[in-house]
């Protein structure tokens, strides 16, 4: 129950941090890959805020022996550059770069009732699942790991 509690918590506080800076706003991202033309810095002073607040964030976490609500630090097997990985960071890019919409801003965007946020997220999903239907390793979790039905 705490640990439902603390992500819904992390939600409300990320999706109103989006929508205090205005990143949940499509003109405003491609604002910021727009170099030669209406250049917008504001994603990338949201950036080094997130970066900051996760720096100092890491260094209190690896102070503790175990998190606050669960009984062990996640571990992640899998920390090398590969072709997905790559093949995967250039297609989220474009597709951002593209719409203007990551995933948490789309959302936030369908959640107001917009017709671009209305028109993204049916897609987005529709995309993950065309992904868990065609490429994902049924053995394997999104993190890398064992499925959790074998656990």
């Amino acid at each position: 129950m705490k640990v439902g509690i603390a992500a819904l918590a992390s939600g409300v506080l990320f999706g109103a941090g989006l929508a205090l800076s205005g990143m949940a706003q499509p003109q405003r991202v491609l604002g910021f890959l727009d170099f030669f033309g209406a250049f917008d810095p504001a994603l990338a002073l949201v950036m080094v805020g997130a970066i900051a607040v996760h720096f100092i964030a890491q260094r209190i976490a690896r102070r503790r022996v175990a998190p606050l609500l669960t009984l062990a630090f996640p571990s992640y097997p899998f920390t090398q550059v590969d072709a997905r990985l790559v093949g995967g960071s250039i297609l989220f890019g474009l597709g951002w770069g593209i719409v203007g919409f990551c995933p948490a801003p789309g959302i936030i965007s369908a959640g107001a009732g917009t017709r671009e946020g209305l028109l993204f997220v049916p897609s987005m999903l529709a995309g993950m699942a065309l992904y868990h239907a065609v490429a994902a390793d049924p053995r394997q979790d999104e993190t890398g790991g064992p499925a959790a039905m074998s656990r």
